[in-house]
Formats: structure tokens, C-alpha cells, sequence
């Protein structure tokens, strides 16, 4: 009897199998990496679709299924690992149309994958997916959607949990997918049409308002537009299709030979809320000649915005001045609240030219710390007061160094290794002076190497 001889396997196969290193749990801080391996297998996977489309096909599909059995040895199987099979989808459709598959049936294969992914993997994979459909795939895709849209029981395809939660879900995500589609193919009439058979959003609003314009005709882009920032102010907290929108009236004024009218917008949004963004959006459509006049006149409404905004539009302005005198009148509880990344920055930039404003900054910044009783920092606590220190010095507040030294000593005086280096600091020995890692380690080089 002849023996057969076995299949010879897929090299690229194997790399997959390698790669997704079965039977060994990946930790969190090991992902990166993980995935990144992942990557380069899938980009050989990649350069067979024009070559050898159909062979692409089978590799994309055994990647996938492997993900998926994956899944079950990540720490986080979220983030960069959940782009990647979202990746990978999007490689098989393109691998599927290289092969001139059935449209049809890769709809319905994608579809079966959508409704039954335990790890969400496929959630929003339709913003991508349209992305690179052809004409016939993105019709198959549509009649797919559709029919479930238009489903009698529309709820009963969604799953047991979602359908609990919400009776809705499936005809209210099916419509999220279609907007995808009608986005992708640029075809207002079927985009509005689905908007009057589901809630308008705003996000809507600005789809078809982006679509008109693409097609040149601003009047109705911009009544969209309208329609739009009309919807956004009837939620309390806005979204960012708001502010999209706010933007794309101006360029439409703008086009439609309304200039002066646009830069009204953008004055009246900067009046509402100063900030870096608002201010360059302001800017961007006032005519050079005028824009002395308008930034003095910004600068003097910005005075009413909150202390966080402020310090970075006016860092970002070079309004040191105006900057100088509000942090002066700020309390130190006021400035405590702020986030590091506001409040660094600006003491940084003051300590040379105004170290008593500086001292008060770096003080908050240590106390923030302190206060929050996040330990794994004191050490930036340390260096914070210890720049505080020297801008008192230099501006000959001992007294008000004095009284921080008074406050850390009162309030904090239990967190024992912060105290002791806090009054190493205060004896003379800042934190700056101590020899730095590197410093010791060839420090301990040089004596080992001594006869």
C-alpha cells in the first residue's frame, strides 16, 4: 500500500502560527511588541492579494480565526490588537475583490462575522470596511444591511443581552452601517431619505452638509449646517460634530463671498469660550491688516475665561503681562487645581522673568502633588520645591519660602520618606545636587577597575 504523502504547508501559514505564539499568555506591557510581530506577517500577507489573490484569501481567513482563539491569552484584548484584526478584515475584503469572489457571499460572510464576535473586534469595523469596497461590493453590502434594517423583528437579531438593554439596538446599529455605506458612496438622497426613518443627529447634519459641498452646492451645505448646530444645542454638553460644523459654516460663508460674516462666527465662538483653538480659528479670518486690532480686542475678552484656558493662550500669544498679573491675583488653591500640564509650562516660562509668579506655580505644583497623596511622584514634588526655593532667592521672598516650608512641615509631616528628603532639601541638599544614576554607575565602574 502506498503511503500518502502529507500536504506540504503554507510557509506563510506557519509564520501566522509562530507569530501568534500559541499556548503563551501575553501579558499587558508585552503587547506592543506582540502585536507588532502580527504586523509583519500580515504585511507579506498583503503583497500576495495582486499576485495571488485567492491564496491571500485562505491565509487572512486562518489569521483571523487564529486572533480569535488568541483572544483568550491577552491581558487586554483591546487597543492595538483589536486595530489589527480590524486590519485584517478589511485585507480579506480586498483579497476577496482581487480574487473576484462573489460579492454577495463575502457580504454575507462579513456579516455572519459581525453578528456573532464575542470580542467586538468587528464593532465600527464598517467605517473601515466601506473604505475599501468597490462599487459591486459596497451594493451587496447595502442589500445585506438593508434587509436587516428593514426587518419585521429587527431587535431579534441583536444579541440577547443587547436586546435586554435595549429593544432598539439592531435597527439603530444597522442604520449606524448604512450611514457608513451612503457616506462612502456619496449619495445624499438615500443618506437624508434614512435620516427621516431614524432620529437626525448632528453628526447626520454634518455628513450631508460635507457631501454638498463636495459637490459644489454650498446654499444647501449650508442650510444642513444650520439644521445641524441647530440639533447640537439641544444637548446640554455638545459633541464634536458641533464643532465641526461650526467650523464648516465658516468656510461655506466664506466661499459664498460672506467673509465678514464668517469672521462674526468666529468671533462670537472665541467670545464663548477663549481658547488657543477658538483664538487661531478667529484669526484665520480676520484680514491682515486688521489683525492688531483684533487680537487686542480678543486679549481683553479672553480676561473672563477660566485660569486653565487662559494660561495657554496666553503663553501661546506671548500675553505674559496679562498672564503675570492673573496668576498673581489667583488664590493658591485656584492654581492647585489646575492640571501639571497647564501650570508647568507657565512656570518654566516666568521663572527668569518673573521668579515671584514662578515661586507661587511651583509651590501649587508640589502641593498638588502632595495633596492628591500620589507617592510615586514625590519625587517631582521635591524637584517642583526645589524650583520654588530658588525663584523665591531670586526674588527675595525668603519669607514666603519660609511659609511653604511651614505648610509642608503642618500638613504632610506623616509621610515620612517624602519628610526626609523635604528636610534634606531645606538643610541645602537639593534634589539637583545628588549625582545622577549614570553618574554613580560610572562612579562604581571607575572603583571596581582600581588596583
Amino acid at each position: 500500500m502506498t503511503r500518502r504523502r502529507p500536504q506540504q504547508r503554507d510557509p506563510l501559514e506557519a509564520a501566522i502560527e509562530a507569530a501568534l505564539q500559541p499556548g503563551r499568555f501575553i501579558a499587558y506591557r508585552a503587547g506592543w511588541d506582540f502585536v507588532s510581530s502580527l504586523e509583519e506577517v500580515a504585511a507579506q500577507i498583503e503583497k500576495l492579494v495582486r499576485t495571488g489573490s485567492e491564496r491571500a484569501v485562505g491565509l487572512y481567513e486562518t489569521f483571523l480565526a487564529g486572533c480569535y482563539v488568541k483572544a483568550e491569552e491577552l491581558d487586554d484584548s483591546s487597543g492595538n490588537f483589536g486595530m489589527l484584526v480590524d486590519s485584517l478584515y478589511c485585507g480579506w475584503i480586498k483579497a476577496r475583490q482581487a480574487a473576484e469572489s462573489n460579492a454577495d457571499e463575502t457580504a454575507r460572510l462579513l456579516f455572519d462575522r459581525m453578528e456573532n464576535d464575542p470580542y467586538g473586534f468587528a464593532y465600527t469595523l464598517e467605517r473601515d470596511a466601506v473604505q475599501v469596497m468597490d462599487k459591486e461590493g459596497l451594493a451587496a453590502f447595502e442589500r445585506q444591511v438593508r434587509a436587516r434594517f428593514e426587518a419585521k423583528d429587527a431587535a431579534g437579531q441583536a444579541s440577547d443581552r443587547a436586546r435586554r438593554r435595549d429593544p432598539a439596538y439592531a435597527r439603530r446599529r444597522w442604520g449606524e452601517v448604512l450611514r457608513a455605506i451612503y457616506t462612502r458612496q456619496r449619495d445624499v438622497r438615500a443618506y437624508v431619505a434614512l435620516c427621516e426613518q431614524t432620529e437626525l443627529s448632528a453628526q447626520d447634519c454634518l455628513a450631508v452638509a460635507t457631501m454638498l459641498t463636495a459637490r459644489r452646492q454650498r446654499d444647501e451645505a449650508l442650510a444642513w449646517v444650520e439644521r445641524g448646530l441647530a440639533v447640537e444645542r439641544t444637548h446640554p454638553h455638545g459633541s464634536m460634530a458641533g464643532h465641526y460644523l461650526a467650523r464648516r459654516k465658516r468656510e461655506l460663508l466664506t466661499k459664498l463671498g460672506r467673509s465678514r460674516d464668517a469672521l462674526e462666527e468666529a468671533w462670537a465662538e472665541f467670545r464663548a469660550d477663549p481658547n488657543t483653538f477658538s483664538y487661531e480659528g478667529l484669526m484665520r479670518f480676520v484680514p491682515k491688516a486688521e489683525r492688531a486690532a483684533w487680537h487686542a480686542k480678543a486679549m481683553d475678552a479672553a480676561e473672563r475665561a477660566d485660569l486653565g484656558s487662559l494660561i495657554e493662550l496666553w503663553l501661546t500669544t506671548r500675553e505674559l503681562e496679562r498672564l503675570v498679573q492673573r496668576l498673581r491675583t489667583a488664590t493658591d488653591a485656584e492654581i492647585e487645581g489646575l492640571s501639571h500640564g497647564r501650570t508647568a509650562p507657565a512656570a518654566k516660562r516666568l521663572a527668569k522673568s518673573h521668579p515671584d509668579v514662578a515661586a507661587k506655580v511651583y509651590r501649587a505644583l508640589g502641593m498638588r502633588i502632595l495633596n492628591a497623596k500620589k507617592s510615586k511622584y514625590y519625587d517631582a514634588a521635591l524637584s517642583n520645591f526645589e524650583d520654588a526655593q530658588r525663584c523665591c532667592e531670586r526674588s527675595g521672598l525668603q519669607r514666603d519660602w519660609e511659609a511653604l516650608v511651614a505648610d509642608v512641615r503642618r500638613a504632610h509631616h506623616r509621610k515620612a520618606g517624602f519628610m526626609a528628603a523635604f528636610e534634606r532639601l531645606i538643610a541645602g541638599h537639593a534634589p539637583s545636587d545628588e549625582p545622577s544614576f549614570l553618574e554613580r554607575a560610572r562612579s562604581r565602574w571607575s572603583a571596581r577597575g582600581e588596583p
